[in-house]
């Protein structure tokens, strides 16, 4: 059966627009609903939203002028009123800057990030299926982003999660739109400064969301040089790519000053590396991590920290801690091995648990549980299509089957760095949903030949059309 991929500049049918937007008023409306529904309280926590305490607690104090520190000691070791640099900056910036104009309301929160995150995920879900898989796949993906129950409740929690995969996508998709356009020798030299700019914000932001992908953005900039020295657009590359990494180094300068400051700690914004890797690896595990140390081993993560450490300030902890992370790694790599492969159930887990609450376990069957069979049969779909025998390089001339080919290797690349980042760290469910996003655009794939093979077989067009 013919299976030959949508031209990725492929134009946007009547058809195609109306079930684009009426993807996105369905996300709109399915976050919204859950925001209303969850309301002005902060205390109904399900599983794995509980960092909504501590932002709202932060951006309250942010708010009022007390800068960033809790009245109450807190949080992972936060003496009341002291300095931290743990908890996202940019997120704090936002949930207070929504509290000054609307006073402590968590409604107006959740209805503005709900709306903001259900209009900008899917769209950037289709811009970028769009590019590798043409336009059937991309509304799909587009599609069950809009439904997957996981990014319905996180879109409405007051914590980092729903911003950060939209701003992983922006990044990965404005990588996509500079690379095009490198690859075009006609366009101008303002156009891909510009598309610089723009991925050096996507990535600055991202960062400052969440600092974990700074590992993924040093393999993209290897990306870019290895696809400039391919295609032999290298010396049109250095430009851009140095816009966006002074852009990028802008952002984040505000916040490493400030911690030199209080701290007189050079580093990433947020010091949250160290004691997450030292708790993530701590001996008390053996060789079996547990997502949430079970009251089972009668201490707690605080006690965990060494008391000779617990009076340093955020940056000489967090450094001292990644120190004696590294060496329960150094003293037993066996034990550690197993450890992280103790992480891959955990990490891809999709059935219900005795532990878990009701929403939480039917969140994880109506989302990766529900999805998993169309996106491994997407990727194997993609694989094999990539193969220079395959229908990616089959495609037609004004395709641009390399780039085609590229932008899937990125996506893969993704994938691949950011499980393994949390395989050899801290694996949880929570911590795979950007995965997850990755992954709607193979389950888009799949599903669409699955379509194709039923309408061919009973005459029927395609719901997209053709």
């Amino acid at each position: 059966m013919s299976h030959n991929l949508q031209p990725v500049a492929a134009p946007r049918t009547p058809a195609a627009r109306r079930w684009l937007g009426a993807i996105l008023v369905l996300s709109v409306l399915l976050r919204i609903g859950v925001a209303i529904y969850l309301g002005d309280d902060i205390s109904d926590i399900r599983g794995g939203t509980h960092d909504q305490i501590s932002y709202d607690a932060l951006a309250q104090r942010v708010a009022a002028g007390h800068g960033f520190s809790f009245g109450a000691d807190w949080w992972p070791g936060v003496a009341a009123n002291q300095p931290t640099a743990f908890w996202s900056y940019l997120y704090t910036l936002c949930l207070a800057g929504v509290y000054t104009l609307f006073g402590h309301s968590i409604l107006a929160a959740r209805l503005i990030q709900a709306t903001l995150v259900g209009l900008s995920m899917p769209w950037l879900t289709w811009r970028i299926g769009r590019r590798i898989f043409g336009v059937r796949p991309a509304l799909i993906a587009a599609a069950i982003s809009a439904v997957y129950l996981y990014f319905i409740t996180y879109a409405a929690s007051l914590m980092t999660e729903a911003l950060y995969i939209v701003g992983i996508l922006w990044t990965i998709d404005a990588s996509m739109r500079l690379a095009e356009a490198l690859d075009d020798a006609r366009s101008s030299v303002g156009w891909r400064l510009r598309l610089g700019l723009e991925l050096g914000l996507a990535m600055g932001l991202t960062l400052l969301l969440r600092q974990v992908i700074g590992v993924f953005l040093v393999a993209l900039a290897g990306w870019f040089f290895w696809l400039a020295w391919r295609r032999g657009w290298l010396r049109r590359a250095l430009g851009p790519l140095a816009v966006a990494a002074l852009l990028m180094g802008l952002l984040l300068a505000p916040f490493i000053v400030r911690n030199y400051r209080l701290f007189g700690v050079v580093g990433m914004p947020n010091t949250n590396v160290g004691i997450n890797f030292f708790w993530a690896n701590h001996p008390i595990y053996g060789t079996q991590f547990e997502a949430v140390l079970s009251p089972e081993h009668g201490v707690s993560y605080q006690e965990l920290i060494p008391p000779e450490l617990r009076g340093l300030n955020d940056a000489l902890l967090d450094r001292a801690l990644l120190r004696r992370g590294v060496q329960f790694v150094l003293d037993d790599p066996g034990r550690y091995l197993l450890l992280c492969l103790s992480r891959i159930p955990i990490y891809f887990q999709f059935w219900p648990t005795p532990r878990s609450s009701l929403l939480s376990n039917v969140s994880r069957l109506l989302s990766f549980g529900l999805f998993l069979p169309f996106m491994l049969y997407g990727l194997i779909l993609a694989i094999r299509d990539m193969r220079p025998a395959g229908r990616l390089h089959r495609a037609a001339p004004t395709d641009r089957p390399d780039l085609r080919a590229a932008f899937l290797g990125l996506t893969l690349l993704f994938m691949a760095i950011y499980a393994a980042v949390h395989l050899a760290s801290w694996a949880n469910v929570r911590y795979r949903l950007p995965v997850d996003a990755a992954w709607l655009l193979f389950a888009g794939y799949g599903m669409d030949d699955l379509v194709r093979r039923v309408r061919d077989r009973s005459g029927r067009l395609s719901l997209f059309g053709s």
